[in-house]
């Protein structure tokens, strides 16, 4: 039997699994790696940790099921977006920690950024705003910061990727430096209209254009593996949103999906062309396949699952994330608490990179439960922020939202999701979405799957959550989160 090897490099575990014509899991493994935080603020990974536990669960999900390299018919890879690494063409090393998608250590010359007046073209060339979340200031920082590093880039020493380019450089011994549209489209490098690296961007953030790795599309055979998996073609490539939009079918413009993992993350198809946000959403390549690139705008939730994380580790309250959902459950409502989860700052449509968490609304009679429901409200109240500014940018009222992630498990939370949008939030069958667009985005690649109709008749829902919220009530506790959300802001300049 052939199996697609997808690889899903994410921001706190490495899983690698065997997927076949089904569209089912055949083999899985899964491995936590280290996160460091030499400040506050700072947050890094160790490249050569990613690299070998991704490494370490591929072989581990094939001897599952005792499958060999020849078994497999195309890898696809999904990965955490904007985390960033600079290593040395040569030797293949790492010169520094990767950068990871929530530092905010360039914060203040992105400030600079926008104070320069330059928000406006970085916005009309790559669909973003000026923030530190994305990977061209992390570049810049590590050129400046690391002794020698500018003098080797400019001599074309060094290499520049995200993730995807890391691991596939690592697959393939060197050979292949690239990325695809979706990783191209979340550096501030990258031109959304030309689909090439941007002459006036790269010189903005003096990144010597050597750096760079070569863009390919979301499904196209890119490299061939080497070592103890040669000869594997690397067939699909996508940043994990981008990918779970795809598992999610949501083909078609308008159709909306929700990742709840660290932070949340929705994404509204918008078809072939980008749609330039006027409510601080992003506009960004959902993927390119045959020759087609099809645009999405995106709303990024900084801190979402990771907030039951923190009720666990730091507040202890809980001592398995599971527990969140039987505790807040165990109340009617938050008795008038609010809990703002900017422990990162605030993502879209706010872009606060100075907010800081809140709990807010405490009086004698609230207890740990109340606290936990208010969190689970938090992440919902993110998410309802930015449907409403999609709707507002494309003109299209949400009529359903597909939910994925390891906090879509939660019934509670997908339940005070739809009380919170009025729409109904539909929970997939098979929940890993985003290993599933990185699989079919391959397996399209290499004629695994003959074409994209055959692949979205297997989506299937799981369960559908309606609201039960009435009007008057969605409102209240809307206008209370906003005024929760006001407590928050610029707290790290006041």
């Amino acid at each position: 039997m052939k199996y697609i090897l997808a690889l899903d490099q994410g921001t706190t575990s490495s899983r690698a699994m065997l997927l076949g014509q089904d569209g089912q899991v055949h083999g899985l493994a899964q491995t936590p790696f280290k996160q460091i935080f030499p400040k506050p603020g700072w947050v890094e990974h160790d490249p050569v940790e990613i690299w070998s536990s991704q490494f370490g669960v591929a072989n581990e999900a094939l001897a599952k099921v005792g499958a060999k390299a020849d078994s497999i018919a195309a890898i696809g890879i999904t990965n955490q977006r904007e985390t960033t690494i600079l290593w040395d063409r040569k030797t293949g090393d790492p010169i520094y920690n990767a950068i990871v998608w929530q530092d905010r250590r360039t914060s203040a010359f992105c400030d600079q950024l926008r104070e320069q007046g330059h928000a406006p073209m970085i916005q009309e060339k790559t669909g973003l705003v000026i923030d530190a979340y994305f990977s061209g200031s992390k570049v810049r920082w590590l050129l400046d910061n690391v002794p020698g590093a500018r003098a080797r880039a400019e001599k074309g020493e060094l290499a520049f990727g995200t993730v995807d380019s890391w691991l596939v450089w690592k697959l393939t011994n060197g050979a292949r430096h690239v990325t695809d549209v979706t990783n191209a489209s979340r550096t501030m490098l990258f031109n959304l209209h030309t689909l090439q690296w941007d002459d006036d961007l790269v010189k903005l953030l003096d990144v010597p254009k050597s750096l760079l790795p070569e863009v390919v599309s979301s499904s196209e055979v890119c490299g061939t593996t080497s070592g103890v998996l040669a000869g594997i073609p690397i067939a699909g490539i996508a940043g994990d949103q981008q990918a779970a939009l795809f598992g999610q079918m949501c083909m078609q413009p308008g159709m909306v999906k929700c990742t709840y993992g660290t932070g949340s993350f929705m994404l509204l198809n918008t078809g072939e062309k980008p749609v330039m946000s006027k409510n601080k959403l992003l506009t960004t390549v959902a993927w390119r396949i045959k020759g087609k690139t099809f645009y999405a705008l995106e709303g990024s939730v900084f801190i979402a699952g990771a907030v039951v994380q923190w009720l666990r580790d730091e507040l202890q309250i809980i001592r398995t994330a599971a527990e969140i959902e039987e505790l807040a459950a165990s109340v009617p409502d938050t008795a008038g608490v609010y809990f703002v989860p900017a422990f990162s700052g605030l993502g879209a449509p706010h872009w606060d990179q100075y907010a800081r968490a809140t709990i807010t609304g405490l009086t004698r009679g609230a207890n740990r439960a109340h606290i936990a429901r208010a969190a689970l409200e938090g992440i919902a109240f993110q998410v309802a922020d930015i449907i409403e500014a999609m709707e507002t940018d494309s003109g299209v009222p949400l009529k359903e939202l597909r939910v994925d992630g390891g906090a879509a498990r939660n019934n509670l939370l997908m339940q005070i999701q739809a009380d919170a949008l009025g729409v109904p939030v539909t929970r997939p069958a098979n929940p890993e979405t985003t290993v599933l667009g990185a699989t079919y985005l391959a397996g399209l690649a290499v004629g695994y799957w003959p074409d994209q109709e055959t692949i979205a008749k297997q989506w299937q829902a799981d369960k559908r959550f309606t609201p039960q919220m009435d009007d008057k009530t969605r409102k209240d506790r809307h206008a209370g989160w906003l005024r929760a959300l006001d407590r928050s802001r610029n707290w790290e300049t006041a």
